[in-house]
């Protein structure tokens, strides 16, 4: 099943935290994680941020007081969040949370890193962007 490989951990709770602004999760396995939603945003699998290949990624910025307005499941395998920025299109498997939970050091310091090579702030206005759209959003 897509988003979801065989024997991986499978989540037992998902609560999601407005006031702080985090999405609580624990899987089967036993390790929990407090997943923000900023990150979510910025690192969402959606074509509009993660292209469809390598290299194509947007660099997404001003997301840090981003919130969740909805929270649907799809099918047994993913959750698709909707945020106050309107992005709704990203679809996070549960083997996607999973890595974005257990790798956020990682993945923040690689956010931060793209930042400054593009030199632009974390709280910058996305940058409107030329040409047309892939049409798969």
């Amino acid at each position: 099943m897509a988003g979801l490989q065989r024997g991986a951990p499978t989540p037992e709770n998902i609560t999601v935290h407005n006031q702080s602004k985090v999405l609580e999760i624990s899987f089967s396995d036993g390790e929990a994680f407090r997943i923000p939603f900023e990150l979510m945003r910025v690192y969402s699998p959606s074509a509009e941020v993660a292209g469809h290949g390598p290299g194509q990624e947007t660099l997404q910025t001003g997301k840090r007081e981003v919130t969740l307005t909805g929270l649907e499941p799809v099918g047994n395998y993913a959750i698709q969040p909707a945020f106050s920025d309107g992005h709704d299109s990203g679809i996070f498997s549960w083997d996607y949370l999973y890595f974005l939970g257990s790798q956020q050091d990682k993945l923040w310091a690689d956010y931060t890193a793209r930042l400054q090579a593009a030199g632009v702030d974390r709280d910058a206005p996305m940058a409107e962007k030329a040409g047309a759209s892939c049409g798969s959003h």
